[in-house]
């Protein structure tokens, strides 16, 4: 039985350490802060037990105290306890209280250091902490000193003399009272200062200015916050990078389903969106009796999903057919399976799969897809005189979404009708209306037109790149 004090990071999932990861997948219990992400704490066992002890400003979910004995009873009960914390367990973070306190208790418990906001944020911010010829030395300051204490613990003399960089860390509400004693310490007013509020989040914003005048250009921004003070801070301007991707500042919603969204969203936020994931739809698959596929001369796949679900083992039953596949999600999973198809068309739909296709006269022709799919193809493929079979390897059924999850995003991206649909079912009276949005193809934005929305942008390709591209196009 072990209690792991893990550090979470600065706020962006992708800075959490491998074996912090690790340790939350095999998580009997989560006990976990205010600011661990979501997405992170979503990396815990859907079976574990999950305790929120967060705090913000005069409002904690458990006194310090009640969390220590907490982690105690927890770690008397069970085999594995993460204790997840912002940034790193020890650096400001109250870790070592909680350790001594499993020491006490003779609980074993282990220390997973974790990336700290103390240099992750201004990292983040295009501001080095140490530069050469300018910053020496940085000095890591708690910026929101226990308010019951009848004095200062900080030297603000030796602080205000410091030759390199001061990161305070919190406190932004104490700024313009730790401003104040820096300069009435010494410290000159022109000192380049940097407010840097939800680092590493999408919701990232950085204010820079003198130090005399800080407090005041950094009203409005909000915990978490950290302060810097030094020479070092006037490199934001020529090294910021994460505030100035294309998509920075912009909310934009997935409605794909969650198993296949995962690779659009990444790839909107690594171009600084602040993504939403709202699947309008789940896939659901529907029991079918396995084809013998070697019977037919022409096999056509219409999606990933129906690759899965059709191909789960050996392909070797593929071997003289004619395999032909609509868009490039679609020809991954095959050739991920060692399957190399033969037609592909230049568009990603029935429509010019059907065209490239040729002379299918005499053929038996095998149509894997979804349940519901338009019949554009296997009624073309009849009239040119093939014999078809169509096996309906899933269905697309409706996914529950809040409205206040769409409403007020600067894009809504869609890749399917059934996204269409389902999501103007969920969000009821009002259905669409209002919503800016950014359809994957034809299909899908007629779809939209039915459902008296206008797409914003329609991708070319048809396929996630080409709908990357197009929210590109609309909101860089």
């Amino acid at each position: 039985m072990t209690v792991y004090l893990v550090g979470a990071g600065p706020g962006d999932p992708g800075l959490l350490t491998v074996r912090g990861r690790e340790l939350l997948e095999a998580a009997d219990v989560l006990v976990y802060d205010r600011l661990a992400d979501p997405r992170i704490v979503a990396l815990a066992p859907g079976s574990a037990e999950r305790i929120y002890v967060g705090k913000q400003p005069g409002d904690h979910a458990m006194t310090q105290d009640r969390i220590n004995a907490r982690l105690v009873e927890l770690g008397r009960a069970h085999e594995t306890v993460v204790r997840l914390k912002g940034g790193d367990p020890f650096i400001f973070g109250r870790g070592g209280e909680e350790a001594l306190a499993l020491v006490e208790a003779g609980i074993a418990f282990e220390v997973v250091p974790g990336i700290s906001s103390a240099y992750a944020v201004p990292a983040y911010a295009g501001i080095p902490v140490t530069q050469r010829g300018s910053a020496a030395q940085v000095t890591f300051v708690t910026g929101h000193e226990d308010p019951t204490k009848p004095g200062s613990d900080l030297d603000w003399a030796s602080l205000a003399a410091t030759p390199g960089t001061l990161v305070f860390l919190m406190g932004v509400g104490a700024l313009a009272a730790n401003a104040q004693r820096l300069i009435e310490h010494g410290m000159s007013p022109a000192t380049p200062a940097a407010v840097i509020s939800n680092g590493t989040r999408p919701a990232q914003r950085t204010v820079v200015a003198p130090l005399s005048q800080i407090a005041r250009a950094a009203e409005g921004l909000r915990p978490p916050a950290i302060t810097l003070v030094g020479a070092v801070v006037a490199l934001h301007e020529q090294l910021a990078w994460y505030e100035r991707r294309p998509l920075h500042g912009k909310r934009v919603v997935v409605t794909r389903a969650r198993a296949q969204a995962s690779g659009l969203a990444a790839r909107l936020e690594a171009l600084g969106a602040d993504v939403v994931q709202a699947p309008a739809i789940r896939i659901e698959p529907l029991a079918f009796d396995p084809p013998d596929l070697a019977a037919y001369d022409v096999v056509c796949v219409t999606s990933a999903n129906a690759v899965e679900l059709l191909l789960p083992g050996d392909v070797r039953a593929l071997h003289g057919a004619c395999v032909a596949a609509i868009g490039p999600a679609t020809v991954s999973a095959l050739r991920a399976r060692g399957v190399v198809a033969d037609v592909v068309p230049q568009e990603a739909v029935s429509e010019s799969l059907l065209a490239a296709l040729g002379d299918v006269a005499g053929k038996r022709v095998l149509l894997a897809t979804a349940e519901g799919a338009r019949e554009v193809l296997p009624d073309g493929l009849r009239e040119r005189g093939a014999a078809v079979d169509v096996v309906h390897l899933y269905r697309t059924a409706p996914e529950p979404v809040a409205a206040e999850a769409v409403r007020g995003a600067d894009l809504v991206t869609f890749t399917s009708s059934s996204t269409v649909t389902n999501l103007a079912a969920a969000l009821g009276d009002g259905g669409l209306g209002g919503l800016a949005a950014a359809s994957i193809g034809p299909v899908t934005s007629a779809t939209l037109r039915a459902c008296g929305v206008e797409p914003a942008v329609e991708a070319d390709p048809h396929d996630v790149g080409g709908l990357v591209d197009a929210v590109l196009r609309a909101l860089a």
